[in-house]
């Protein structure tokens, strides 16, 4: 029973994501699939929303950003919990580093992130999250390419932990490559 209430409160809150993603002009979308600790494997959607203006210009590049919210799915072995799946939801704010104009057809970045996400479990595998919640960061890199610049494809490796917050804080990383559109 407690299984069928984790997962109808992380249903409810992806409804609450949807109707907020229709209430706000959103001006970019990913898609994410990589592999983690102990051949674990994570894919999910992003939405984003970019920031009105520059936060520091840097010559003929700059600091800017976005926020980022994101569903995913993460599949793995059960281990002793007999948890293989796990099911999550996040907010960040991500700072980008990019050039003003395309560099010939294509716009290199590097970026940073840390955010809030809440788990479906709090065991995954053989770790023991103890609190459904935890801090992502992440640090990545890619190019934005078309003729406005609208594709986006990225490497990100992440790192979700609660801080040492819960009483256990064995965290997590993934290599994650990304496919991203900007609309």
């Amino acid at each position: 029973m407690q299984h069928f209430r984790r997962w109808g409160r992380m249903c409810a809150a992806v409804a609450m994501l949807k109707f907020a993603v229709a209430a706000h002009a959103v001006d970019g979308a990913a898609m994410e699939l990589g592999a983690g600790d102990e051949d674990s494997l994570r894919g999910g959607l992003a939405v984003q929303w970019d920031w009105p203006r520059e936060l520091l210009g840097l010559g003929s590049w700059f600091l800017g950003g976005y926020w980022e919210v994101s569903a995913s799915f993460w599949d793995g072995d059960e281990g002793r919990s007999g948890n293989g799946t796990l099911a999550e939801i996040g907010v960040a704010p991500v700072f980008r580093i990019q050039p003003r104009a395309p560099i010939g057809a294509i716009t290199p970045y590097l970026e940073g992130g840390i955010g809030l996400h809440l788990f479906s479990e709090t065991e995954f595998g053989d770790r023991d999250f103890d609190i459904p919640f935890s801090f992502g960061d992440h640090l990545g890199a890619g190019l934005r390419f078309g003729p406005r610049g609208e594709v986006d494809v990225g490497y990100r490796f992440q790192h979700l932990s609660n801080a040492s917050i819960g009483d256990s804080n064995p965290g997590i990383n993934f290599h994650l490559l990304r496919l991203g559109y900007h609309f």
